[in-house]
């Protein structure tokens, strides 16, 4: 006995109620883990390849390890200055017997600068060489967070790619439900556009998304100082938390010891300090010392002459204090007062950041556990109800799709926040000068 027309098209929408049930359900369920290539890309590995590789972090240190070369040069004497002299020559003939004065001169000089010039020369470039040590600590710490924010927003894209595909495979059904429902007469024509249209938006959205995860891979691979197409592939699993960020005012104190700006800031004021005794000093003349040996030619009798010994002893004098040691005084004590000025307003911007970053944690923290607890639980159960509800033409199809919709965009927020939250803790390790920012 055959069945009637009506009943094999409720058998046939009612295996496929049943089939779109099954692929949804185990849509919701499941975790995509995408293909693999090469070797996965550790957080501490990418941090450790810019360490090691990123030219401008090299130039740096290339530019410290000058700066320690200067303190030897300028805590040196000058170079003595060795003469050679004709002295008292006859203008009409040069004859070296005639005169009783003429003779061969030989003479060395050394000048010395008053005591405590050339010590304080050396403070000065010692202190800009601590400076510049800071300095290279300082980009290491900011090369470290820009790794590690670049890393999170390519896992970030990586997760968001994910979700796209999942929602791209449900849509694909919802195209193929609507049409088959249409088709048989228990659906409408506009239910098939618009799963088709929700199809594109999201092959659209796919398309952005790679786009964004290539440019954040190619900042990453140049931050990390390999070849800008090296493949970036990182690993699935997600690293927890560490604990409980301390309190704001433990993590100032904390910067102001660790903070290699803070740090450089205080060696500016220390060279600052020298430069300003170093002028002070400019009030005291430097000396100089000289020793000559004058040889003397036999007269025009044969007989030998003495010769001669000279000690010579001079200094330069102040003349024109007022309008140049005085001057310099002025002005570094100006320099001086600038490089205080600038430690308290660095130390300023330090804790803004802190207290920036520490309340940017706090809102991840708490979103990633509304949407992980409560909004993604929510919007799947609501999934679970429409499609029951669809199956028995008690929901439209427009309201299905849109509650899948919201269901992977909160998914999709989820992992937003999560990884702002770890982008955060890196901001604010960079921020305090060190790893350690739990209580």
């Amino acid at each position: 006995m055959h069945n009637s027309p009506a009943a094999h098209i409720k058998s046939e929408l009612a295996a496929l109620a049943i089939g779109v049930f099954v692929l949804i359900s185990a849509l919701l369920a499941a975790n995509p883990v995408r293909a693999q290539e090469g070797s996965l890309l550790q957080l501490a590995e990418a941090r450790s390849h810019a360490s090691s590789n990123n030219p401008g972090l090299d130039a740096m240190r290339e530019r410290y390890l000058a700066l320690t070369h200067i303190a030897p040069q300028v805590a040196t004497l000058p170079d003595p200055v060795i003469s050679v002299n004709a002295l008292n020559l006859p203008w009409d003939n040069f004859d070296l017997n005639q005169e009783p004065m003429t003779q061969i001169q030989v003479g060395i000089s050394q000048t010395f600068p008053f005591p405590g010039k050339l010590a304080l020369n050396e403070d000065i470039a010692l202190f800009e060489a601590e400076a510049a040590a800071f300095s290279v600590e300082e980009m290491r710490l900011n090369l470290d967070m820009n790794v590690t924010v670049t890393w999170w927003d390519v896992f970030y894209l990586d997760r968001a790619i994910d979700t796209v595909k999942k929602n791209q495979a449900v849509a694909r059904q919802m195209v193929a439900v609507a049409n088959t429902k249409y088709e048989v007469g228990q659906g409408l024509q506009q239910d098939v556009l618009l799963a088709q249209l929700e199809l594109s938006n999201l092959l659209d959205t796919e398309i952005k998304l790679n786009a964004m995860r290539n440019q954040r891979a190619i900042r990453l691979n140049v931050l990390m100082g390999v070849s800008p197409d090296t493949p970036v592939t990182l690993p699935q699993e997600m690293p927890g938390f560490s604990g409980a960020i301390a309190p704001h005012t433990t993590l100032y104190h904390r910067a102001e010891s660790a903070r290699p700006l803070l740090q450089y800031e205080q060696a500016g004021i220390d060279a600052s300090s020298s430069r300003l005794a170093l002028a002070k000093k400019e009030y005291y003349p430097d000396f100089k010392v000289g020793l000559a040996y004058g040889n003397r030619e036999h007269d025009e009798l044969g007989q030998s002459r003495q010769d001669f010994v000279s000690i010579m002893l001079s200094v330069n004098v102040p003349l024109y204090a007022g309008s140049r040691q005085s001057q310099s005084v002025k002005q570094h004590t100006r320099e001086l007062a600038r490089s205080r000025y600038s430690l308290l307003d660095q130390k300023n911007q330090v804790y803004m950041s802190i207290a920036d970053a520490a309340t940017q944690y706090k809102q991840a923290i708490e979103q990633m556990a509304l949407y992980d607890t409560g909004i993604v639980p929510q919007a799947r159960q609501t999934v679970e109800s429409m499609l029951a509800g669809y199956q028995v033409s008690q929901v439209d199809f427009l309201s299905l799709a849109r509650s899948q919709a919201t269901l992977f965009n909160s998914e999709l927020l989820y992992w937003k926040s999560f990884s702002e939250a770890q982008q955060s803790i890196a901001r604010l390790s960079a921020a305090v000068g060190e790893e350690n920012i739990y209580e």
